[in-house]
């Protein structure tokens, strides 16, 4: 058995305590919380004082693990247009044993860091090895690109592949798409049925006005950029990015379509498109990884708007190509720097139960509760008296 205290318990299912602590067995799982001095003296004599918070292990419900090795190689603010451009530049600027390793090095950082569990985006098997390894929890999405119509089928065919290869090695895999604006309609619609049949999507939406000029009037420097390449571009719907989205899952779907689909990034979500999320999606979760947005948009997801129209939000990190750490920690203080009235216990939630939710976890991570393995986190830089991460504020897992 071991007791940790702290200034502040966040136990996420309930009110946090203050001078709390919470109590695990030997393997981790979670027996009680409550307040410190309810303790009788021989457990409180060898309880573990950490200050600022003690949390629930973390999930990033958004990370591509495989773009670790692009760590500061991208310029800031170049918008969607520019970011792709620099990918397409750089993809291959490492070879095969750089990108593990600098793959490896993050995964480690972020169990350290007190991640229990990751939604992870993959594009071949270089992550697998050591997925298959980790005591995080991890499911890929392997993702999917394809601008001809012709070679959709081609392309899930080799997805299906690589989840198979997955499986062998005791990972949750699907085919998930990409984006509305790196697929062809059939492809879209091919790799979200095969996907679905996981339960699971995770699908990039709405990350910034050029997407959502392209999808509403064919213009605009993403439509550009695309032109210039000699690539087909979706069709001019006239509305929404994520409305075109749906519309295209309705087409091979059964309404309301169900399974965990987690929208990633937001950033131009507005409340046309939340009223139709609503209206066909049974279960929608909502990632936000304000760091990365800020890199290539300098642009922030409406959070007033997504908290008023009661959305379950998540919070991911995205990739080393478009942010300078993987930190949920630091995501969270960015989001409570630039929206200082959301408090912190709404921000933590966010950033455990939420995700756990939406990896169907949440019967073993996310919360302190009796039965429970979530991981214990300690929060170091948490002030107390304002309840808000300082400047200097980090997470270390304790367990």
């Amino acid at each position: 058995m071991r007791i940790f205290t702290s200034d502040y318990i966040f136990p996420v299912v309930s009110d946090p305590v203050r001078d709390g602590y919470v109590m695990t067995d030997d393997e981790g799982y979670v027996l009680k919380t409550g307040a410190a001095r309810d303790l009788n003296p021989s457990a409180l004599s060898v309880a573990e004082y950490y200050p600022g918070a003690i949390v629930p292990g973390f999930v990033n419900a958004h990370c591509h693990i495989e773009l670790s090795y692009l760590k500061g190689a991208f310029t800031k603010g170049s918008g969607m247009a520019g970011f792709i451009d620099q990918i397409n530049a750089l993809r291959d600027s490492v070879d095969k044993d750089g990108r593990i390793d600098a793959l490896e090095t993050e995964m480690r950082n972020l169990y350290r860091q007190g991640v229990s569990a990751m939604a992870d985006i993959s594009n071949c098997d270089e992550s697998f090895d050591c997925k298959s390894r980790s005591p995080m929890y991890t499911r890929t999405f392997v993702e999917l690109f394809g601008t001809d119509p012709s070679e959709a089928d081609m392309i899930v065919e080799g997805a299906l592949e690589l989840c198979a290869k997955a499986k062998e090695m005791e990972i949750d895999a699907a085919p998930t798409p990409h984006s509305c604006y790196t697929m062809s309609p059939e492809l879209l619609r091919a790799a979200s049925a095969a996907g679905l049949k996981s339960g699971y999507l995770s699908y990039h939406s709405q990350e910034s006005g050029q997407e959502e000029e392209l999808i509403m009037s064919g213009t605009g420097a993403l439509a550009e950029n695309y032109k210039g390449r000699g690539l087909p571009t979706p069709p001019v719907t006239g509305g929404t990015a994520l409305e075109y989205f749906i519309d295209n899952l309705r087409k091979v779907m059964r309404s309301p379509i169900r399974g965990h689909i987690l929208l990633v990034h937001n950033v131009v979500i507005n409340k046309r498109s939340i009223d139709y999320a609503k209206q066909w999606l049974k279960s929608p979760y909502f990632a936000i990884c304000p760091l990365s947005n800020l890199f290539i948009h300098n642009q922030l997801p409406p959070l007033n708007l997504m908290r008023e129209e009661g959305l379950k939000i998540t919070i991911g990190t995205d990739s080393l190509s478009s942010n300078d750490q993987l930190s949920i920690v630091a995501e969270m203080k960015c989001i409570q720097d630039n929206f200082p009235d959301i408090p912190f216990a709404e921000i933590l939630r966010w950033a455990t139960v939420n995700g756990a939710e939406f990896l169907d976890k949440d019967d073993d991570l996310g919360t302190f509760e009796a039965g429970k393995k979530p991981g214990i986190v300690n929060i170091e830089g948490f002030d107390a008296a304002s309840m808000r991460l300082t400047e200097a504020a980090s997470s270390v897992r304790i367990l």
